[in-house]
């Protein structure tokens, strides 16, 4: 074999003298030749574990075979991870977190937009099997059983959809706080979250199911058909319920009904995932910055200031036919006025604005519920309404400055001529005093002073409060910027006199050393005169 050079021969062991050293050398470069493709195929392992982090290896243990000594291997075995244990994070893994935690997100925000669509769609068929059971056809007939088998449906895909959207806000929950199991994020409140919300999602009306004595479709049809034989007919329709519960509150297909609405709590979480606040970057960049926690409060208040008009006119226009509608629902079972949905708009029109004129009003127990709930959410909407109104009629801060800036001004002049009344009432009182006495125009002249003194000093004290509120409305910014300047001048003077300090320290220096120069060659001339006198 070739002769191997120095270095080959250093690297594979310790060398010799002659031709045991030629040789050793040929054992050393095969041996550092195996110890490079040992450590390279190492790195390439490495590198395919970094780029495939989840795929499934069957060794779980990697081997480093080092080469000593010029023959001797010795295998290392260094565990990449530990039944049980968190592996250590490698090179590449944080990539793909942050690639997991955006598909998850995605996922989410598909899942729940899905979720709020199917809910939407179980309402509509209830609203819509409520409206033509009655009129269209009998409770009892396979119409009525195929729309509640079509709300049962849509019910079984509401409560998959949120099983699934936990299951992802689980896993994220797990990527964000670096975790492997998932029982951490098994909290006592998420689970009971989870719980009400599918106790929530499953409520639907299922009378129909429970046999043909829960529904009474006689009394219903014969009151329609005596209608229609010449009576006088009744627009609003009874309900597809018994007949035996009088109190509408305690119907059951009336109380699942209502409930049905608790499921328009999605909306709120579907605002949340689909808007721009939770979407870019630089809103969770900055607000994790400042420790603000992007919720459904925060993006409202964003949309209230954004947006106000149309927030309010979706919400209240949104909330007065659904309200009108349940209170429809609720006394359609006595056959009252209220039971009409034109009615039913005015009483929830004038009970949302606290008005109340007293020429309708609810019969039933659910109907008064609804009007309370009514009540309540007019006068929470009254006095946002208010809030918005009172910004939008609020002066900036430019026209505040010009607003106070014209007014004292104007206060000036006022100033300006209630002094030179005094003045002038202060000289005629003078000359009245100079003149005749005539006691009338004497006080006349006093009083008069008087009044001008009093109205001095309330343009003084006017005046004085008016610049109170403009010094209140100092730009912080502005003084900021301007004590940051003056900080810096004040840096820029002291270096410079720092920097004359140091130079007058070197002149004087110099100064000395020339001074000593100086003694010391007068002190040698004294003596060289001194040596040439002796």
């Amino acid at each position: 074999m070739p002769t191997r050079n120095r270095g080959e021969s250093t690297a594979g062991g310790e060398g010799g003298q002659g031709e045991d050293e030629a040789a050793e050398d040929d054992d050393g470069g095969e041996g550092a030749e195996g110890q490079r493709w040992n450590v390279r195929e190492h790195a390439m392992e490495m590198t395919a574990r970094n780029l495939h982090p989840n795929s499934k290896t069957e060794n779980r243990n990697c081997g480093v075979v080092i080469n000593r000594n010029g023959g001797d291997t010795t295998e290392i075995t260094v565990p990449l991870s530990k039944h049980g244990k968190r592996i250590a994070p490698i090179e590449g893994d944080n990539l793909y977190r942050l690639r997991d935690r955006k598909f998850l997100l995605e996922d989410k925000k598909r899942l729940c937009a899905w979720a709020l669509s199917t809910a939407l769609l179980g309402i509509l068929l209830m609203i819509l099997h409520t409206e033509l059971c009655p009129v269209v056809y009998p409770p009892g007939s396979v119409y009525a059983f195929i729309i509640n088998c079509l709300i049962s449906l849509s019910t079984g895909c509401l409560l998959v959809l949120i099983v699934a959207f936990h299951y992802k806000d689980i896993r994220l929950f797990t990527i964000d706080h670096n975790q492997v199991d998932w029982q951490i994020a098994m909290t006592s409140q998420r689970v009971l979250g989870i719980s009400l919300e599918l106790v929530v999602c499953a409520v639907h009306p299922i009378t129909t199911y429970w046999g043909p004595e829960m529904g009474t479709p006689e009394p219903a049809i014969d009151g329609v058909r005596e209608g229609q034989g010449g009576s006088e007919v009744n627009s609003s329709a009874p309900l597809c319920s018994s007949a035996k519960h009088r109190d509408a509150l305690l119907d059951p297909e009336l109380l699942l009904s209502c409930l049905m609405f608790l499921r328009l709590y999605l909306v709120h979480r579907a605002i949340l995932l689909h808007s721009k606040v939770l979407l870019s970057a630089s809103y969770r960049s900055i607000g994790s910055l400042n420790n603000i926690n992007f919720t459904f409060r925060f993006v409202l208040k964003v949309l209230m200031n954004k947006y106000p008009g149309r927030t309010l006119l979706v919400f209240i226009l949104f909330f007065w036919l659904s309200a009108s509608w349940l209170l429809t629902l609720c006394e359609r079972q006595i056959q009252v006025n209220t039971g009409h949905m034109g009615t039913a708009l005015w009483l929830i029109a004038i009970t949302f604005l606290t008005v109340g004129y007293g020429d309708v009003s609810p019969q039933t127990v659910c109907g008064k519920v609804v009007c309370l709930f009514t009540g309540v959410m007019g006068v929470a909407c009254t006095a946002m309404l208010v809030a918005v109104m009172t910004k939008r009629l609020a002066l900036n801060k430019g026209e505040k400055h010009v607003h106070y800036f014209m007014m004292d001004i104007q206060i000036s002049k006022r100033i300006r001529h209630a002094a030179a009344n005094v003045l002038r009432e202060c000289w005629l009182l003078h000359r009245t005093n100079l003149g005749k006495r005539n006691f009338g125009e004497h006080r006349r002249h006093q009083r008069s002073l008087l009044e001008a003194i009093r109205i001095f000093r309330y343009l003084r004290l006017k005046q004085r409060k008016l610049r109170d509120y403009a010094s209140e409305m100092v730009d912080l910014s502005k003084m900021q910027m301007i004590m940051c300047d003056l900080s810096a001048n004040w840096n820029n003077s002291y270096r410079e006199l720092e920097q004359r300090i140091i130079s007058m320290e070197q002149k004087l220096d110099e100064l000395g050393r020339c001074l000593n120069h100086t003694s010391e060659m007068l002190a040698l001339a004294v003596h060289r005169y001194g040596a040439d006198n002796r």
